[in-house]
């Protein structure tokens, strides 16, 4: 056993960050679910929907930058705590919008904790850990994700078919109280505060530092493999139950079937902490993300009912295991000083494509287009952010950015 696992102070660190992970994951979990059955009740077009989890990502992408750059000024830990803070009340008060124009207020502000506390919640974990156990601790982390989204699917099905989609609301408003309790029980990480004691950089400062040129190819490369990555995603997986229903499933069975294919991000997750300490950052990111790429277009041909599973199911195992990857690698580009400012960023930058991808979708369908062109497009953009950790992307497996520059 590592000494990590034998720490008892850092493994409560991992499973109080994680839970916090895992509420951000239960809240756009059930956003997904949420504007699936808000298409009927308010009888929504394919057009707004991809308005209103855009501009979910648009929040997110505003929250990425700002508490990345606000956690390299004010610590790591009351940043996590304010976004988390932030999206659990922004949530509750979703559950009492009268209108779709406030609605999607409501979800930018969300957004905008949700997307910053992820960025922070992994730099600070990964600040925290030893060198040789800090991938595969980042991606367990991740792996909080999927619990997320699984208790967001328990609820979507047993609740929202039940009681409502403003009750799914009402539960999204409870990290709020989690937030009181981790104020007391989570550290800022070491080496933040030991930064602390030299003089610190400002936000000028760290935005030229990760543009510079020891660390300028990094930054490109984290940034289209964010970008393409995220577009993605929630392109894919904030309409897979409207998917599902397009391709003739009922709402309550295309909840049925998603759940199932959330169980196989859990798996995903395992395997890809056990080979990315053992084969390498770069090795879990091409690998599982080109076999995103190809169940992505499985996904989208798919005709049968267990055709339609096996290839949801995959797409699950796969994209969550790079995401954990991703997640990994990012931190470990930067040095203390102007990490969560070049992870925030790079955040930041992919929730341009969460804009696009879930807009994008409602667009298409709103013309149309058949579901396996959509599917191509997620399966061309996934193959350019294999082909840049490929061919120009930094192994980091056991490197520390603090001792060895770009």
């Amino acid at each position: 056993m590592s000494n990590f696992w034998k720490d008892s102070k850092q493994r409560k660190l991992l499973i109080n960050a994680g839970i916090s992970w895992l509420f951000d994951a239960m809240d756009i979990g059930m956003l997904s679910f949420i504007v699936a059955a808000l298409a009927v009740s308010w009888n929504l077009d394919p057009g707004q929907v991809g308005w209103l989890t855009a501009i979910n990502s648009i929040g997110m992408a505003v929250g990425a930058a700002l508490a990345g750059a606000m956690a390299d000024r004010y610590g790591r830990k009351v940043i996590l705590l304010g976004t988390l803070v932030l999206f659990s009340l922004a949530t509750g008060f979703s559950a009492l919008a009268t209108s779709f124009a406030l609605l999607c207020v409501l979800r930018f502000i969300a957004g905008v904790g949700l997307g910053g506390e992820l960025p922070v919640a992994s730099t600070l974990v990964s600040e925290s850990v030893p060198i040789k156990e800090r991938g595969r601790v980042i991606v367990i982390l991740e792996s909080f994700w999927a619990a997320g989204w699984l208790v967001a699917a328990i609820i979507s099905y047993f609740v929202i078919p039940e009681y409502g989609w403003r009750i799914a609301f009402v539960i999204g408003a409870v990290p709020v109280f989690y937030a009181i309790y981790l104020r007391r029980n989570i550290e800022d990480s070491p080496r933040y505060l030991n930064q602390q004691r030299t003089k610190k950089l400002g936000l000028k400062q760290r935005i030229s530092f990760i543009w510079s040129q020891p660390y300028r190819k990094s930054t490109v490369v984290l940034w289209i493999l964010w970008f393409t990555v995220v577009f993605s995603y929630y392109g894919m997986f904030l309409w897979l139950p409207s998917v599902m229903v397009l391709k003739g499933f009922t709402l309550v069975k295309s909840f049925q079937y998603v759940l199932i294919m959330t169980l196989a991000q859990l798996p995903g997750y395992f395997t890809a902490a056990y080979f990315i300490e053992k084969l390498g950052r770069k090795f879990v990111l091409v690998v599982y993300l080109l076999l995103t790429a190809i169940c992505a277009l499985w996904f989208g041909l798919a005709q049968t009912e267990g055709s339609l599973l096996l290839a949801g199911a995959l797409l699950s195992f796969f994209n969550l295991g790079a995401w954990g990857g991703m997640y990994a690698y990012t931190p470990e580009l930067y040095p203390t000083e102007a990490r969560a400012t070049g992870v925030g960023l790079a955040t930041s930058f992919g929730r341009i494509g969460g804009i696009l991808g879930p807009f994008l979708v409602g667009m298409f369908v709103s013309e149309g287009i058949p579901i396996e062109i959509i599917f191509t497009i997620f399966f061309i953009s996934i193959l350019i952010g294999v082909i840049a950790v490929l061919f120009w992307g930094k192994e980091t497996k056991g490197i520390d950015p603090d001792l060895q520059r770009s």
